[in-house]
């Protein structure tokens, strides 16, 4: 028996569209279960995430 521990990677794009669904208020649970994305990993995306939208959001000036 072979274990895979591989890790998968995941493009920017496809994280952000995950924390966008977990902010409307998909539950992780139906995201686990469609992505098989775990809710620690959707959590730590969404933190991440959630801080450079802010950051950029901060840099933005209105004119």
């Amino acid at each position: 028996m072979t274990i895979d521990n591989s890790r998968r990677t995941f493009p920017s794009e496809f994280k952000r569209q995950i924390v966008q669904l977990h902010k409307t208020g998909k539950p992780n649970s139906e995201i686990f279960k469609e992505y098989n994305i775990s809710s620690s990993m959707i959590g730590k995306w969404a933190k991440k995430y959630q801080s450079i939208d802010y950051q950029e959001n901060k840099d933005t000036k209105l004119i």
